[in-house]
This record gives C-alpha cells, sequence and structure tokens, in this order.
C-alpha cells in the first residue's frame, strides 16, 4: 500500500534470511515473533538511525517492518478488500494479499477481516508488511548553495524525492534527514523523477518552500536540463508543441496525442559524438554479428531510424507535464539513448512513436498492454542504450525476482538494479530567476562529456538564445 495517510514502524531484525523457492518447500518456516490473536499492530515511530548499509556502491536499507494506514478512497467504495489489492497494488502477488487479509495483516479499523469485505467510506484501511527496499546509489546528496532558508542540492540519479511505493529510506528527504539529524524537516520545492539528476531547491521552512513554489508556477524562474539522445539532433533552436496526454495514470505513461496538455520546450544541441568503429564493433559482437562498414552496422543496429552517435542537447521546458523532455525527445526522432521506456521497441515498436501524434502506428492499449507486461521478471532494456563503460552483463542486467524467498514474510526476493535502472540521461542543470537576481548551475554529469580523447564542450553558455526562442510565438515549430 503507498501513500498512507498515517503510518508507523519498527525495525526487523538485522539479519536477513533466504531460502530458494524450490528448495524443500515442505520445510516448516518458524516465525520470528509469536503472532497475536488480533490484526499484527506494529509501533509508532521510525528506526532511527535509518537501518543504512553500503556495498557494490550501492546504499542498501535492512528489511524492517511497517504498517501502512490509509483511509478509504472514493474510488474503493463498495469494493470488496482483495479487489482492490489486487488492482492498484503491484507490490506482492496476489495470494501474498489474500493469505494477509486472512492472518490480520491487512485489516481494517483496527480488526480484522477477511478477502471479501466491502470498504466503506471513512474505513481506515491498514497493512502490517516486512518490508524490503531497492538499493539505489550511494552516491550522495551534494550540495551547491545554502543559507537560512534554501538548500540548493543536486540530487543524485535513481533516488526518488519523497518515499513512496517501494521506497521510504531510500529518498533524498529521508537521505538529507538521516544527514542532517532526526529533527531536520526538508521541505522539497520542485520535483524531480527518480531516474533524473540535477538541481533541486530544499527549503528549511514551510514559509520559504511555499515563496520558492510561487514563484515556480509564476514561470518567474527559469529551468535548464541536459539530454544525450540518440543520433545527430538538428542545429539551430528546435521547439516543440506538441500536447502530451497521460495514457495510463497507474504506469505514469505519457505520449504525443491531439488530445492532451498544452506543452512546449525548446532544443539545442551543445554536442554531437559519431559513432567509433569500436562502438560498433562492440555492439555488433555482443550481438554475435560483426558488421562489415559503419553504415552497415548502424542500419542493422538501430533498423527503427538509422541514428549514429548520439547528441548532448540543452532542454528549457516552458510548460511543466509529466515526462515532457523525454516525450517531445521521442516524438522528434531522437529518444534520450538510455530511456527504459520512451526509447524501447518492445513497446512502441520499430517508429519508437515518432511523429505518431494520432497513434496510427501503436494505439494506447497496444503500448499499455505491452508495457505492462514488461514488469518484475523481464528487463526493460532501451534498445538504443550503448556507453562503453557499461558491458554486455551490465547492459542487460536488471532488478528482477532472483528465485528466493525472505524468511521472515516469504516475499520474492529482487537481484540488484541495473545500471540503466539506476540513471537517466536526463539532468536538472540550471535554475536561474528571469530577473536575473540569482542563479545557479550544477556539473555537468559524467554522460554529458567528452568521451576520452574527444574534444568536446564542458561547460555550458547562458540561456539567452533558448529563451528567445522560446518567448518567440513566430517560432518554427517541430511538426
Amino acid at each position: 500500500m503507498t501513500s498512507p495517510d498515517l503510518d508507523a514502524a519498527a525495525p526487523a531484525p538485522p539479519a536477513r534470511e533466504t531460502a530458494t523457492a524450490k528448495s524443500n518447500p515442505q520445510k516448516p518456516r518458524t516465525p520470528p515473533v509469536a503472532r497475536p490473536d488480533g490484526p499484527l499492530i506494529t509501533p509508532v515511530g521510525a528506526p532511527w538511525p535509518p537501518p543504512y548499509y553500503f556495498e557494490d556502491e550501492l546504499r542498501r536499507v535492512r528489511p524492517y517492518h511497517w504498517t501502512y494506514n490509509t483511509y478509504c478512497k472514493e474510488r474503493w467504495r463498495g469494493r470488496t478488500l482483495i479487489d482492490i489489492f489486487e488492482s492498484e497494488f503491484r507490490d506482492r502477488p496476489a495470494a501474498y494479499y489474500r493469505a494477509s487479509m486472512e492472518t490480520g495483516d491487512i485489516y481494517v479499523n483496527g480488526k480484522q477481516v477477511g478477502p471479501g469485505y466491502v470498504v466503506r467510506n471513512g474505513d481506515l484501511v491498514s497493512h502490517t508488511l516486512h518490508r524490503h527496499e531497492p538499493p539505489v546509489t550511494a552516491d550522495p546528496v551534494g550540495v551547491i548553495h545554502e543559507d537560512d532558508d534554501m538548500i540548493v542540492i543536486n540530487k543524485p540519479s535513481g533516488v526518488p524525492v519523497h518515499p513512496a511505493g517501494r521506497y521510504k529510506f531510500n529518498s533524498v528527504i529521508e537521505i538529507m534527514k538521516a544527514d542532517r539529524g532526526k529533527d531536520f524537516m526538508p521541505y522539497p520545492c520542485n520535483r524531480l523523477d527518480r531516474l533524473t539528476s540535477g538541481i533541486m531547491f530544499v527549503a528549511k521552512s514551510v514559509r520559504a518552500a511555499e515563496e520558492m513554489g510561487n514563484r515556480i508556477k509564476l514561470r518567474t524562474v527559469r529551468k535548464e536540463y541536459l539530454a544525450r539522445v540518440a543520433g545527430e539532433f538538428p542545429d539551430g533552436e528546435v521547439v516543440c508543441d506538441q500536447p502530451i496526454l497521460q495514457i495510463s495514470p497507474k504506469l505514469g505513461l505519457n505520449r504525443v496525442r491531439a488530445n492532451g496538455k498544452t506543452a512546449r520546450t525548446v532544443f539545442k544541441k551543445l554536442a554531437y559524438y559519431p559513432p567509433t568503429e569500436r562502438e560498433l564493433a562492440k555492439t555488433a559482437e555482443a550481438s554475435g554479428e560483426q558488421p562489415r562498414t559503419v553504415g552497415d552496422a548502424e542500419e542493422r543496429y538501430t533498423p527503427w531510424l538509422g541514428k549514429r552517435g548520439y547528441s548532448i542537447v540543452r532542454c528549457l521546458p516552458v510548460t511543466g507535464r509529466t515526462h515532457q523532455i523525454r516525450v517531445h525527445l521521442q516524438y522528434l526522432g531522437h529518444p534520450i539513448q538510455n530511456d527504459p521506456i520512451y526509447a524501447n521497441q518492445r513497446v512502441w515498436g520499430f517508429g519508437l512513436g515518432h511523429e505518431d501524434a494520432d497513434g496510427t502506428q501503436n494505439t494506447d492499449e497496444d503500448v499499455i498492454s505491452r508495457l505492462s507486461r514488461m514488469g518484475k521478471e523481464e528487463v526493460a532494456e532501451a534498445v538504443v542504450y550503448y556507453d562503453e563503460m557499461v558491458d554486455k552483463y551490465e547492459k542487460r542486467r536488471a532488478e528482477k525476482m532472483t528465485g528466493e524467498l525472505c524468511g521472515v514474510c516469504d516475499t520474492p526476493l529482487y537481484s540488484d538494479p541495473g545500471a540503466h535502472e539506476l540513471s537517466l540521461w536526463l539532468h536538472s542543470l540550471r535554475y536561474e530567476d528571469a530577473g536575473g537576481a540569482w542563479s545557479y548551475t550544477s556539473p555537468l554529469p559524467r554522460w554529458a562529456l567528452p568521451p576520452d580523447g574527444v574534444a568536446g564542450p564542458t561547460t555550458v553558455g547562458g540561456m539567452e538564445e533558448l529563451v528567445e526562442a522560446a518567448e518567440d510565438e513566430k517560432a518554427e515549430m517541430a511538426a
């Protein structure tokens, strides 16, 4: 259960026991504690300090018990408890939810009820579970600027801002609390997706957060991103004003559609790096073939558009739709190179959504169905993804079921996430006041720097040309 209104937690035993799903299924398991007759309710208060530990360049959290509490949502009224959990929560198998309702780990209004209980308005639904958080990068939350009211941070990629879903302690908010003390209360002023890195504003008070939030809403603050995209991006300022529609709230999936919300992004190429013979040969080797020429290899391994090399692109979002930059770059035919969703051929087909505003190449239903099937037992891999530092194994690795079960709660365990699940080549580079009162710029991420032995920009100039293009009503739009 996610997005609780109230919650409570207690730490689990520090050691994690595992058992192989296929090994001796008849062997009885000894519960860690004696079960009460009624619902299992854990004590109020989160573990302190958070149960972090570091291993293999990842920040990990030892499993712990946690109770979620949330009041009945309008869409839940009149539905059975098991129907709600099966349709809206994907963290565990349906059999787990049914068993938890029968044992009282999932209960309503402090009382044990069965899976067939019909949820009513005002009901408080509680769920006590043994939480297993995914690991995140061990990179720290960098500080770019700090004063009495505000902290400007450089968010690491792969770390969610707020506790949500399977993440609690492995979030920017909780990591900052752990770094600064139990009484520190951060107030994020802007939002970044989990995979996106870069500048964020974290206020030290509600007042400061509201002031900065209002500035961002009133568009008196400009922001610039960097993206690494497939192929050679066009020269000059490219303005895309295609509307964006959320086609699946559950999956967080968006696409360009004529009946979507207005959206506008300005793009400008910072650098282009063509592929080397060595890179193409290595890509071919991973696929078991050897290309004859650069052109032959490129046509064979990126048949969907024949893109060569990659570009570093500056991005100025004028509006703030979810996944706006990712969706607009996909539509323009230059998706972010390692985007596991919008550069995924298995989801979008050979065209990857290029100039498919009416959905004729791939219907919304087809796209949603394909992405839904790419769940926890499959690798959501960007087909255009390539990086010389990531070998064939790492490229194909992703967080997926291992076949092991937790010895405490029988939850299926997952492997560590792969490199492409910890990073998206999209970075929040700069925020500045439109009136020139202040400006903050983060360092360029490693993937935006020139490859070894290749000349290219290591800094980014001012935003004047991007702003001028954004404000020019006569600017030629990307079709």
